[in-house]
């Protein structure tokens, strides 16, 4: 059964479509990771199942409540924890929660006992009684998550909830996250960290450009595959039509399946590969019609893999762009100045 069912979203900013058509299913009880680079669309999902944003189109439903149409119940039937934490440095740890517990009318006594249980599972016992303005990134986001887990909510919705936490932190998010699952709550988790939701989720949706591109477990989308995944890399790789020409020539060799070729790490290539003696075909194939190998690694599947075959970029290469514009548009700005 779906908790979650999002049908057809588009969403526009201007001339950006940061939703094409998005539709996905989340099951209920399960811990969903939605995995995709930034400005993939996830963030504007979420902020349209929190009712933060309105879909231009398409509609999204939760526990079979339509969300534009009541999102009274949605808000008191969700916890929502954002990328950005929102504090007030005055107030200590409990004294926010408790105004949080306030804000969603649970009795004092409720939220006393609800605030010392997250306080427990969070491991915050030594700082919650501190200002909020001595707190560390860690803290903080601890702090953010117990706020959303106050009114004990059927869906909890996580935006990047471990961007730039220390390991212990994040340690200590993951197993209380696994806890909550196996206690019944649907978590719907954001994430570009391709560990973070291996390890967690027990199904994801992989998102790109506004759209779903991967839907399934993450061990059933590495599997999707059909093999083992080689990386190659020639010395001659320059331009287009040079990979292109190699690609077609590595696509003749038998055990190779899918090949991609990865412009922006040097017009390397990615193949998938069904066959135990493919490493050293492709090593004398290539020799025999004059390619150097500049490097020939073979791995298992990755996540990054399953996103590399379907869009023929990996994560990490969408953030470089990514910041790279960002950095492009700064220095318009200044010069402009």
């Amino acid at each position: 059964m779906s908790l979650v069912e999002l049908h057809d979203l588009v969403k526009s900013y201007g001339s950006v479509k940061a939703l094409n058509k998005l539709s996905l299913r989340v099951p209920e009880g399960s811990l969903f990771g939605l995995l995709g680079p930034n400005g993939s669309g996830k963030s504007t999902t979420l902020r349209i199942l929190c009712t933060l944003l309105a879909p231009d189109s398409g509609n999204a439903i939760v526990a079979g409540v339509d969300v534009l149409k009541n999102p009274r119940y949605i808000r008191q039937n969700i916890g929502y924890v954002a990328q950005e934490i929102a504090i007030d440095k005055i107030l200590s740890g409990r004294e926010l929660l408790q105004l949080h517990g306030d804000l969603y009318h649970l009795s004092r006594n409720d939220r006393d006992l609800r605030i010392e249980e997250l306080v427990r599972q969070l491991e915050m016992g030594e700082w919650v009684d501190r200002r909020l303005g001595s707190y560390s990134g860690g803290m903080k986001r601890r702090l953010d998550l117990a706020s959303g887990l106050l009114h004990q909510p059927k869906l909890l919705i996580l935006d990047e909830p471990t961007v730039g936490l220390d390991i212990e932190s994040r340690s200590t998010i993951w197993n209380l996250l696994r806890d909550l699952r196996e206690k019944g709550t649907t978590i719907l988790l954001s994430s570009h960290y391709l560990e973070e939701v291996d390890a967690l989720a027990d199904q994801m949706a992989i998102i790109d450009k506004g759209q779903v591109i991967g839907y399934g477990s993450p061990q059933e989308l590495k599997d999707k595959l059909g093999g083992n995944r080689i990386t190659l890399k020639v010395r001659e790789f320059s331009d287009e039509r040079e990979s292109e020409k190699i690609k077609q020539l590595v696509k003749e060799i038998e055990g190779v399946g899918k090949v991609v070729v990865n412009r922006a790490q040097g017009f390397s290539l990615n193949l998938v590969v069904d066959d135990q003696d493919v490493l050293q075909k492709l090593r004398a194939k290539l020799t025999e019609s004059g390619f150097d190998v500049f490097a020939l690694s073979e791995s298992r599947p990755s996540l990054d893999d399953v996103y590399l075959q379907a869009t023929g970029r990996t994560i990490a290469d969408v953030e470089l762009e990514v910041a790279g514009k960002r950095d492009i548009k700064g220095e318009a700005k200044k010069s402009m100045r």
